[in-house]
């Protein structure tokens, strides 16, 4: 059975781009081994200052990327990314579609909205 997926990537900033694109092709190219699993989008979020500092590294390269793929490709795929030193830290977890828009937000902006034409009109 297929699940969707999404992998956090957080690369050394000092590795360009073009070397990390072959490092995501690689771990991509386990996902969908056999058929068995699909890449659906990956975003590339370009350098960010770190909150604190991993492996001595103050800044790193962003990569998102979302799958579909069996539950059994994954201890293979997260072996692999773990064992490569470019990537400073790894987040997968199971995608369950888009977050719910928060309506109470909404309702509390509108009422703003009525808010000031009233005093517009006033």
């Amino acid at each position: 059975m297929t699940r969707r997926y999404e992998t956090v990537y957080i690369f050394d900033s000092a590795l360009e781009e073009p070397a990390i694109t072959e490092k995501l092709e690689k771990f991509h190219a386990l996902l969908t081994a056999g058929g068995k699993g699909t890449i659906t989008n990956v975003a590339h979020w370009g350098k960010r200052t770190l909150a604190y500092p991993i492996k001595k590294k103050d800044s790193g390269y962003y990569v998102v990327a979302q799958f579909e793929a069996t539950g059994d490709l994954l201890p293979e795929y997260e072996r692999a990314v773990k064992l490569d030193e470019g990537v400073l830290r790894f987040l997968v977890v199971v995608s369950e579609g888009l977050p719910a828009k928060p309506e109470a937000a909404a309702a509390v902006i509108a009422a703003d909205v009525v808010d000031e034409i009233e005093e517009d009109e006033a």
